[in-house]
């Protein structure tokens, strides 16, 4: 909701369905699931860098995988739990960089090119070079990695796929996809582009994400924080989300995980809140004396199921986390100079 990591579940009260689920059992962790065998794997990650990939970066490296930033700069020095190497990596179909996939066991590709905090209607005014970097530049990148050897690739994809279903559909891996904006026909395409890579020796996997929020600053609830905190108005809205941690787990289960089980594509998606929701804990923590916004409406629902990956143990962190997570903006707000690790 709000800001760039909301690629797939953000859209005005007015329009959204809420994805409410009751109390759930717990699911095995992780680590429970069948795996390759293999304890450390050399991973690059393209856009690591980003407010998506960083996550993916930082949950590799304490799970103990090597890891190998791919991108057009490289980040700062302290942005990741630990320092990392880095490649340049581009999203250019003309471009040979076989090289930069030289002894990398495992590749995620989390980069895409778009306007600045906009992924539908991203294209702006050249939807041409849109398709051009981000269908045809990542379809050379899966070929390149194949042809080096990279074992396993993995493609961050959308709950953009699904744009154009009736609401009230329930949204699961096997739906009849025809995407209605041009974000989700190019995401579509290239899971699909590397769905037909998939042969001995090389393995695909696409993680269908709804929005993804996280405490890691910038931080694409900064500008509803501080909105709220001034007693500027606030718009209200209601979207599925995700903790970028919880990205990551799914990305080390599609690396770590018995081939056979993580083939295709998942949808990775969590709770669905609104502006209220998040802000309650901001609120509490400030002391504020602001109102906080009304409830959003929830006269349909649009589920995304994940029963595919959740059966592979995956557990995300669901309203606790994202409670957890506001106050932590909170006191960052509170204290400017604080920086969230």
């Amino acid at each position: 909701m709000g800001g760039e990591p909301s690629e797939g579940g953000e859209a005005p009260a007015a329009n959204r369905a809420l994805e409410l689920r009751p109390p759930e059992r717990k699911a095995p962790r992780p680590v429970d699931a069948p795996t390759t065998g293999i304890s450390r794997m050399r991973v690059q990650v393209s856009g690591g860098a980003g407010l998506v990939g960083r996550y993916i970066v930082n949950g590799l490296l304490g799970a103990g995988h090597e890891v190998v930033v791919g991108g057009r700069t490289a980040p700062p020095p302290d942005w990741f739990v630990n320092p990392v190497p880095f490649v340049p990596l581009s999203l250019d179909p003309d471009l040979d960089q076989r090289g930069a996939f030289a002894g990398i066991d495992a590749f995620v590709h989390a980069a895409f090119d778009h306007l600045p905090g906009r992924y539908r209607g991203g294209e702006g005014g050249d939807p041409e070079r849109f398709r051009r970097l981000n269908l045809h530049a990542s379809t050379h990148l899966f070929e390149q990695a194949k042809a080096a050897g990279v074992r396993r690739t993995i493609f961050l994809s959308s709950r953009a796929v699904y744009d154009g279903i009736p609401p009230g559909q329930k949204l699961d891996e096997n739906a009849f996809l025809s995407p209605t904006s041009l974000y989700g026909q190019v995401k579509l395409e290239a899971e699909r582009a590397l769905a037909r890579l998939e042969g001995p020796g090389f393995v695909t996997s696409s993680l269908r994400l709804t929005g993804v929020y996280g405490e890691l600053r910038p931080n694409k609830w900064d500008d509803l924080i501080a909105d709220y905190l001034a007693g500027r108005p606030v718009f209200l809205r209601a979207g599925s989300e995700v903790h970028g941690q919880d990205v990551a787990q799914a990305v080390r289960l599609m690396i770590e995980s018995d081939a056979n089980l993580v083939r295709g594509a998942f949808n990775i998606s969590d709770i669905v809140t609104d502006t209220r929701t998040i802000l309650e804990p901001v609120q509490r923590i400030a002391g504020s004396i602001h109102p906080l916004p009304r409830e959003a409406e929830t006269a349909q629902v649009a589920v995304m199921s994940t029963d595919r990956i959740r059966s592979l143990g995956w557990e995300p962190g669901g309203f606790a986390l994202l409670a957890a997570t506001a106050e932590k903006l909170a006191r960052g707000h509170l204290r400017p100079n604080a920086t969230a690790s």
